[in-house]
């Protein structure tokens, strides 16, 4: 059963993004949809991002994920390694869960 449901998902996604390439020059979407379309897609990443850092299986998720994920954040937007980015974030929430402030 859980084959066919992979399946049958595999090939939804094949078709979805098939049918993107072949209709492309065939639909014409308004100018008004083509200018929202590159920040909706951006909205749709902020809320999942959003999401994923304060909410852990529909409960809050505490203090020290969104302080981590906050540092992290500034770090990249002050351009600093991506490793340092994942290193502070993730130290900044593991000093701060270990301070009991989960």
């Amino acid at each position: 059963m859980i084959l066919a449901v992979i399946v049958g998902l595999a090939i939804g996604t094949y078709a979805f993004r098939l049918a993107g390439v072949v209709l492309r020059e065939r639909v014409a979407l308004p100018e008004r949809v083509q200018v929202l379309l590159p920040m909706a897609a951006a909205a749709l990443l902020a809320a999942l991002a959003a999401t994923a850092t304060f909410y852990d299986s529909g409960v809050f998720a505490g203090v020290a994920r969104p302080t981590g994920v906050a540092v992290g954040a500034v770090l990249a937007w002050r351009r600093a390694p991506f490793v340092l980015v994942v290193v502070a974030a993730a130290a900044t929430a593991a000093l701060l869960r270990l301070a009991g402030l989960e």
